[in-house]
């Protein structure tokens, strides 16, 4: 397995599949001279990433003796430390509030929440030993009503809310804590259009919206991904700064990057109404209405 050069970063990537960020992360940090510890569920797939000389090694977030396992094999292969810590590890969930399924959403807080606390939890001694830095991908939907995707919103605003808190619980051992406010980004996993509305959702009214919204974040102002990569890995790079400086010179504790990142970086500015308003048209809830209106006026003529 091949290892670090003396004294080379080390990152560790989780959710590497091609096709995703977690690759493009993957080449840039590699082109950056770091050393990239790359994951996956199936390490196989990562075949390409291995030929190029990173570290390739199984781990499933989700399941405690796959982090144990891959934190033995870094700990061996590092000695000791880890320079930073990617959790980019993520399951897409779009559904009705009013249509989801409990095991289902199981499944997906399993994967980006626990299994980013998990992470941290086990990599932590790593991470202390060389004054890491840990970065947890997050989304604009942590922040934005973003319409069928109240489970999505849900994992990623608790993954926000739990990065800041480790932060200053981290802060005294010398260990950054990013939080990637990540926008629309050309994905793979984000293009899958596998589910559909169950038989009597009071959405089947305008079951074309929800269709077209499954595919959203890959048709509006999505950002190419190896340019998502390459501003999340210098910023990751930068050197560290004094706070009343951090923002402007060094690491962010809060990186938005990817499509509609700034607009909506602008429109917290002006209450959570103006992202509201937007959100709702931009899906389509006016259209909604209007079918609801004529549905009481054909009752009416009954």
């Amino acid at each position: 397995m091949p290892g670090p050069a003396p004294g080379q970063k080390t990152v560790l990537i989780t959710g590497c599949t091609p096709g995703g960020i977690g690759h493009a992360l993957c080449m840039e940090f590699h082109a950056k001279g770091v050393h990239v510890i790359a994951t996956a569920r199936n390490p196989a797939v990562l075949e390409d990433l291995g030929k190029l000389g990173m570290t390739t090694l199984a781990l499933d977030v989700t399941n405690s003796e796959s982090i144990k396992t891959c934190h033995a094999a870094v700990e061996k292969l590092t000695g000791g430390k880890l320079d930073i810590l990617v959790n980019n590890a993520g399951r897409t969930h779009t559904h009705p509030a009013t249509d989801i399924d409990i095991d289902d959403v199981r499944e997906t807080f399993e994967t980006n929440v626990f299994g980013v606390m998990a992470m941290c939890a086990s990599f932590a001694d790593l991470l202390i030993a060389a004054r890491g830095q840990i970065i947890n991908i997050a989304s604009l939907a942590a922040i934005t009503p973003y319409v069928f995707g109240s489970v999505y919103c849900a994992t990623k605003g608790a993954v926000a809310s739990y990065s800041r808190t480790l932060r200053l619980e981290l802060k005294p051992f010398g260990v950054r804590v990013t939080v990637a406010m990540t926008g629309t980004v050309r994905s793979h996993i984000a293009s899958k259009t596998h589910r559909t509305l169950p038989e009597g959702s009071i959405y089947q009214r305008v079951k074309e919206i929800f269709e077209k919204r499954l595919t959203f974040s890959q048709n509006n102002a999505t950002v190419d991904t190896k340019t998502y990569a390459r501003k999340l890995v210098r910023n990751a790079l930068k050197p560290e700064w004094p706070l009343v400086l951090r923002a402007w010179f060094g690491r962010a504790d809060w990186f938005w990057a990817g499509g509609w990142a700034t607009k909506v970086w602008f429109a917290t500015w002006f209450g959570e109404w103006l992202l509201d308003s937007v959100m709702y048209r931009m899906i389509g809830m006016k259209k909604l209405e209007g079918v609801l209106r004529e549905e009481e006026r054909q009752k009416k003529l009954r």
